[in-house]
């Protein structure tokens, strides 16, 4: 007597009906939560709400270093994912930093003030558009620098100058709008360029350290709830220094290998 065929495991049966695993959504959803965060953080700029706008900016970058992880932890990656990805950080990076400075300090410029934040934005997509081709992947030398500014330290970059006038000033600006309005378009330019960033994905800590950066990390959530203003301050001179340090590294390397 013959046995009856075996009936197909549950994930396959769950194939052949087209379904998949609600777990298998997380990483998308929580882009499209990104992507809520920075379009609320463009209407709380128009209401003249700077602090949670920015925060919510912050949110959104958080969001947008763990959906990408989750996913390849979840091996649940997708092209609708990938272009999901990249919609976001148009929007959290491009679009919602530059209409924050836009609306704090920029609107007495008007046509000079709007061509800024339309070359920063339009330098954010740019760059975006290469990250999709690959032509940001590719690494130079042993794999510890990337090729110019990513879009979130280009937001929290761009955004300097209303961070050290809330610090020091109150929140009104105090730089000239013109300055502001070259800042801007430094800042997109450099997102752009092929200067030399250091790439923190490929920095590695020896297990007996850990402890101490997972107090480090405390402490600066802790900063950011408290004094955030400053500790966004501090952070950006940190990567500014973090950059002039890996272009310089990446010179002396070319200078090197040219006299050899």
């Amino acid at each position: 007597m013959s046995k009856p065929p075996a009936s197909p495991p549950a994930t396959s049966r769950r194939r052949l009906r087209g379904e998949q695993p609600i777990i298998n959504l997380l990483p998308n959803l929580l882009t499209i939560g990104a992507i809520c965060a920075g379009l609320t953080s463009i209407r709380l700029s128009f209401h003249g709400d700077f602090e949670r706008a920015v925060l919510l900016i912050l949110v959104a970058a958080i969001l947008d270093g763990f959906d990408g992880r989750l996913a390849r932890l979840l091996k649940c990656e997708s092209a609708i994912g990938a272009e999901l990805d990249s919609l976001a950080d148009f929007v959290n990076f491009g679009i919602a930093p530059s209409m924050m400075i836009y609306v704090w300090a920029l609107q007495d410029l008007r046509q000079a003030g709007w061509i800024s934040v339309l070359i920063y934005a339009v330098c954010c997509v740019i760059r975006l558009a290469r990250f999709n081709v690959g032509i940001k992947a590719e690494v130079r030398d042993d794999g510890k620098f990337f090729v110019g500014i990513p879009s979130p330290a280009g937001a929290m970059l761009v955004l300097f100058p209303m961070f050290v006038s809330f610090l020091l000033f109150d929140g009104a600006p105090t730089i000239p709008s013109s300055l502001i309005a070259l800042y801007i378009v430094t800042v997109g330019l450099l997102m752009i360029s092929r200067i030399p960033i250091w790439s923190f994905k490929v920095m590695t800590i020896s297990r007996d350290r850990v402890k101490f950066l997972i107090v480090g990390f405390v402490i600066l959530l802790a900063a950011l709830l408290i004094y955030p203003w400053a500790t966004l301050v501090f952070l950006d001179l940190v990567y500014v220094t973090g950059v002039l340090w890996a272009w310089t590294t990446d010179r002396r390397k070319r200078n090197h290998r040219t006299e050899i």
